[in-house]
């Protein structure tokens, strides 16, 4: 599977003394984006066990609960 990331982040090097990059900078606004992503993936990876519902019994469920239109 091929991820795909659907933005570019203007970034910044830190480089040392021998023009190495050791640190980056980037826009608060994309760190915070990419630590809710971070956030999301792991609640993925913790769930991937977890037993799945079939769509039609989700879906009967959201409109019992009103929050779905039929």
């Amino acid at each position: 599977m091929d991820i795909i990331f659907p933005r570019k982040i203007k970034t910044k090097f830190v480089t040392n003394d021998k023009g190495r990059k050791v640190a980056v900078v980037i826009p608060i606004k994309e760190y915070e984006e990419l630590m809710e992503d971070m956030i999301d993936l792991a609640a993925c990876i913790e769930r991937r066990n977890d037993e799945s519902l079939p769509w039609e019994q989700v879906k009967k469920e959201l409109i019992a609960d009103g929050i779905l239109q039929p």
